[in-house]
């Protein structure tokens, strides 16, 4: 193998064999005849990725695309049904959290262990020992028997120990989605420690903004099938077409997203106050993670019939990338008169609290009259400012009859919204501070 490779998988294929019933494995195995009485189950196929040393290599992929049992084979800890995996240098993994603990033990007594298992004398964990602790930063806790730990708290000591025993090659599987920010910040700066010593990561997580910040290149699975590697904001992009199944099977890494041409918030709303015309047979809501308890409501004298988040790519999508432009859109149907409609948007955080968002009537874009039988699409077009992370899409048609507001139509949490980031900064959202240096001088 290439001495500037650490890992090289190759053709790596996992196939389980699954039975209906436990009897059924049974009279496989007794059968004269050689008669099957199991269903293959594919868990990965074809799989292809080689690790240069230094590198940070995300993996991605939905829920059951094969990332962790990859990871497993890369460790030792499955064997493939086909293909070949080679690594070079001292390997340390964190797979599953507690996966090399007893819970019976203390946090000391499971330092050793699984320094053990890695294969080092108890002189060289003596050595260790004060980093992991001060690391894991659990205090006395350390000589508590693990069944006592909190999630965090164990996450910290299992991080501990594998970031702590000087690995060429360290292993993640999602370990740190347990952790607190803080915590999880320590992790990071790890990282960057280890990626600065020429040291090898491979990292699953579906915290793409992470993946982005601190990965080199990025391996995209789907139905245990290989989809893509290369630069991770190009492999995020194939990866937001998957998760609102778009995806078509396209093997490259140039996707740019379908050419449609965003409606003019002016033209939609203008003075002439006629709405866009778009093809009535396309669903944006379908392409977005809908909220099944959506709070919807109002006297539906006006109807919000679809919504949808566009990307800066033209894609309808419940992800977008911190600092790109993107447009809330939704269609609307008129279904009796109302003077003076007003449509708004509102993005919101999970506890609820309004972080942004505004109105046709704050921005002096109303239409004065609307007829029954009226429709179109109101767009919002803006820059993501908000920092990395999970929000929720309110959206709303009022007006105001005899100085009272009325509710049309409402729909409060209507969808998912993740925005990614590659760095995030202080509070909810980024300034875009811009900072220069002036007059540096030594007297």
């Amino acid at each position: 193998m290439n001495d500037n490779v650490a890992i090289d998988i190759q053709h790596i294929g996992k196939v389980y064999n699954t039975y209906e019933r436990e009897f059924d494995r049974f009279l496989e195995a007794i059968s004269l005849t050689r008669r099957n009485y199991h269903k293959e189950f594919v868990a990965l196929k074809d799989v292809n990725l080689t690790v240069r040393r230094g590198e940070c290599v995300g993996i991605i992929g939905t829920n059951g695309s094969g990332k962790s049992t990859l990871l497993k084979i890369v460790t030792g800890v499955l064997s493939p049904t086909s293909g070949t995996v080679r690594m070079e240098g001292h390997v340390s993994s964190l797979l599953e959290l507690g996966a090399g603990f007893n819970m019976n033990y203390t946090g000391m007594e499971n330092i050793y262990l699984n320094g053990k298992i890695m294969g080092f004398s108890r002189q060289e964990m003596d050595r260790r020992v004060p980093q992991i602790k001060q690391f894991a930063g659990i205090g006395d806790f350390i000589n508590q028997p693990v069944k006592n730990y909190s999630s965090g708290m164990f996450a910290r000591l299992a991080f501990a120990v594998a970031i702590n025993v000087d690995p060429d090659v360290l292993i993640v599987d999602e370990a740190l989605s347990v952790g607190d920010i803080f915590f999880q910040t320590k992790c990071y700066h790890k990282f960057d420690e280890f990626r600065k010593q020429g040291k090898t990561i491979l990292f699953v997580s579906h915290d793409l903004g992470s993946v982005i910040k601190y990965c080199d290149r990025c391996l995209l699975l789907n139905k245990g099938e290989q989809v893509a590697v290369g630069p991770c904001k190009e492999v995020v992009d194939i990866y937001r077409k998957i998760m609102v199944e778009h995806y078509q099977g396209e093997r490259n890494l140039t996707y740019t997203g379908e050419d449609v041409e965003l409606p003019d918030v002016a033209q939609a709303l203008g003075d002439d106050d006629r709405a866009v015309k778009w093809p009535a047979d396309r669903v944006w809501k379908t392409s977005m993670l809908q909220n099944p308890e959506v709070q919807s409501y109002g006297d539906l004298s006006g109807e919000i019939v679809d919504f949808g988040i566009m990307n800066s790519h033209g894609e309808i999508s419940s992800m977008v990338m911190k600092g790109e432009t993107f447009t809330v859109l939704y269609r609307f149907r008129i279904n009796r008169p109302i003077d003076h409609p007003i449509f708004a948007f509102t993005i919101r955080d999970l506890k609820g609290t309004e972080l942004c968002g505004t109105n046709t009537l704050y921005e002096d874009k109303g239409i004065e009259y609307a007829q029954p039988g009226l429709t179109g699409v109101v767009t919002f077009t803006q820059r993501m400012t908000l920092q990395g992370g999970q929000y929720m899409l309110s959206l709303g048609m009022t007006g105001y009859i005899d100085g009272e507001l009325v509710a049309y139509h409402r729909l409060y949490d209507a969808c998912h919204v993740q925005v990614m980031a590659d760095h995030n900064t202080v509070g909810v959202f980024d300034v875009e501070s811009k900072i220069a240096y002036d007059d540096v001088h030594v007297e």
